[in-house]
């Protein structure tokens, strides 16, 4: 056991608040430890350290940089034997409410209500026995790719998860984003061919966010729409840079974004209410976002932030693992491949436990 998850089995102990996380394509796993269990919440955009937004709400908390410890430890690479991949029983009920909830987006989104929404669910899986530093370095092995986390706070809970999708990067004014939908599972043929419902519902998301910063960002760019491999599935992405109007504007920039339409859908506002209405359970944290506000807490640079969308997620209570997966609906979509879609999502995560 490292210094770095000698110093996690402390906080745990005494029941302190944390962050464990590794970057995409990083060889640094960093460990941000409260000293304190003070619930913080984001006064402004100014601060320095790890936040953890809702979903919805005016609440972000946050753990502050000054009031914590950093550990920065270079990953030293663990092979994991990586089971086959064998997709869960089906739970016919929900599977069932699952498809009618996507009939009730479909036949909304016909009806003029909005053009997409992206609509979840949460599937429990009962932990035999729930080792942190082993499903942590499960993460680093499997998802090279992706943002892996660990997040506990005492008056919050425990929450884990392995992202592709990056919300938003900042470097004093420089701005970069993705536009990222569309799944597929991951094959061995080397051209993935998308349906035009997936990149239907990839245009609507670059949309969504070059709509979304117009007014307050300068010099936007965007690439071409490519395929983009995230643990064993397939995505389509864009790449979006820009420069935001003034430093100030950064605020109006993460507020105008969140949540975006890869997670609630197009326009935000009715998608929201739809989806409030009729998920029937609470996100929390899934589709938030999280990440380093105003520093790089591997090299502690100021005037930087990288933020990502709070997807392929958990919260452990207990003995249980509570998973969240979603899908984004257009017109074209069909309830059954819809629900198919969440449960290979699901194995990003069910892989590690």
């Amino acid at each position: 056991m490292t210094d770095l998850f000698l110093k996690v089995k402390t906080q745990q102990e005494q029941h302190l608040p944390f962050v464990l996380y590794a970057k995409p394509n990083s060889d640094k796993m960093i460990g941000l430890f409260q000293k304190n269990d003070h619930l913080y919440f984001l006064e402004d955009f100014t601060a320095k350290g790890f936040v953890f937004a809702p979903f919805d709400g005016d609440l972000i908390p946050f753990i502050p940089q000054k009031e914590s410890d950093v550990y920065v430890e270079k990953m030293i690479q663990t092979d994991y034997l990586v089971a086959p991949t064998i997709l869960p029983e089906v739970d016919e009920t929900a599977k069932i409410v699952f498809e009618n909830l996507v009939q009730r987006g479909v036949g909304a989104i016909l009806k003029g209500a909005f053009e997409k929404v992206v609509l979840s669910r949460k599937e429990e899986v009962l932990l035999r026995q729930f080792d942190l530093e082993t499903v942590f370095k499960k993460l680093i092995s499997f998802y090279p790719t992706a943002f892996k986390y660990c997040f506990f706070h005492p008056k919050i809970g425990m929450w884990m998860g392995a992202t592709p999708e990056q919300f938003l990067k900042i470097n004093q004014r420089a701005l970069q984003t993705v536009a990222l939908a569309g799944t597929q599972i991951a094959t061995n043929k080397e051209q993935v061919i998308w349906p035009e419902k997936e990149t239907e519902e990839q245009r609507l998301v670059t949309e969504f966010i070059t709509m979304s910063l117009q007014n307050k960002v300068s010099d936007m760019t965007l690439s071409s729409p490519y395929s983009f491999r995230a643990g064993n599935l397939w995505h389509i992405k864009t790449d979006i840079l820009a420069t935001a109007k003034s430093k100030k504007a950064i605020k109006d920039v993460i507020l105008a974004l969140h949540p975006t339409s890869a997670v609630c859908g197009l326009p935000k506002e009715a998608a929201k209410a739809f989806i409030q209405k009729n998920e029937n359970y609470e996100r929390e944290y899934y589709s938030g976002f999280l990440g380093e506000l105003n520093v790089d807490l591997a090299t502690f640079r100021t005037d930087q932030s990288d933020l990502f969308v709070n997807l392929r997620c958990m919260k452990i209570t207990g003995d249980t693992a509570e998973l969240f997966i979603g899908c984004g609906i257009t017109k074209d979509s069909i309830p059954v491949d819809e629900f198919i879609e969440t449960v290979n999502k699901s194995m990003t995560m069910r892989k590690v436990l």
